[in-house]
């Protein structure tokens, strides 16, 4: 009994003492291969990160380690100072270096598929069905002409209008969103048809975006894709009484 727990004791010994043996090897391996090379430390993620985290919290996913400096990126993180305030972009995976150009100010920052809007402008968001923003293949970015169409009791004297009202006009963001079955005028689908709309978000001025309410309360819009080189001219009020004249 007692040379089978003296062999025991001396099996567990021996795997305790290859393990410490190994670590050293490896650590060992580690070193020399560092030996004579300049190093620097870096900040390596150690657990996944999502986008739009606080650099604080990112740090505590984080762990210091030398690499050869000739391999360190222009942009590799060695101060937490740096990112003091900002938050992540993307998503951080582990084993990853961190890098500054990975964190934004907060305030800076816009969405994926939007862009920023022009000083002095304001955004105004009006929801269409697909065939009046271009099939809905309008994205951030383009610019639109916007036609107006007023209904009878609308204007004076009473009759239908439509008019290229706005020109060029910036799309700050595109969505997707669907229609109640019952419809109504201003997305333009059919009554009792189900359908998929478009939230297209412009900016505007302040008095370019009081013609733009006034069209989506009291008649309906219609987008076109206007680039820069689209022409303007040779348009007129549209009515029942003058369209083919």
């Amino acid at each position: 009994m007692n040379s089978r727990v003296l062999a025991s004791v001396a099996a567990v010994v021996l795997a305790v003492a290859g393990s410490i043996l190994l670590i050293s090897y490896t650590n060992g391996a580690e070193q020399r291969a560092l030996a004579g090379v300049q190093t620097a430390e870096v900040l390596i993620i150690s657990t996944a990160v999502p986008a739009g985290t606080p650099a604080d919290v990112v740090l505590r996913s984080a762990t210091r380690q030398a690499v050869p400096a000739k391999t360190l990126p222009s942009e590799a993180v060695s101060d937490p100072a740096t990112l003091t305030g900002l938050v992540s972009t993307v998503d951080l995976v582990p084993g990853e270096q961190l890098l500054r150009t990975r964190f934004s100010d907060p305030a800076t920052m816009q969405k994926p598929g939007t862009i920023a809007v022009p000083a002095g402008m304001q955004e105004v968001s009006i929801l269409l069905a697909p065939q009046r923003s271009v099939g809905g293949r309008l994205q951030a970015g383009d610019t639109v002409g916007v036609f107006v169409s007023l209904g009878a009791g609308i204007t004076k004297p009473p009759t239908e209008v439509t008019h290229l009202t706005l020109h060029k006009v910036l799309v700050t963001a595109v969505q997707g969103a669907p229609v109640p079955a019952k419809g109504d005028s201003t997305s333009g689908a059919s009554p009792g048809v189900a359908s998929e709309a478009v939230m297209v978000t412009l900016a505007l001025t302040a008095t370019d975006a009081e013609k733009l309410v006034y069209g989506q309360e009291f008649g309906t819009i219609w987008l076109s894709d206007e680039p820069s080189t689209a022409g303007e001219t040779g348009t007129r009020e549209l009515t029942r009484d003058g369209i083919y004249k």
